[in-house]
């Protein structure tokens, strides 16, 4: 396993460091609208049990 990312690394390093090389990947919009549903859901819950765990001596 160690030997196949010493070869990636061989063969992709000088890649990094050139100029104009790859693109950027482009953007998909609708990942990032559900991963932004996500965030809001995952905000909302942690809200939720850090007021429930208050009283048991949470933060």
């Amino acid at each position: 396993m160690i030997h196949q990312w010493k070869r990636a690394l061989l063969e992709g390093a000088s890649g990094v460091f050139e100029r104009g090389g790859r693109k950027r990947s482009e953007i998909d919009e609708e990942q990032v609208k559900e991963l932004h549903a996500k965030i809001g859901e995952l905000a909302v819950a942690n809200s939720f049990l850090e007021r429930k765990l208050k009283p048991w001596g949470g933060k």
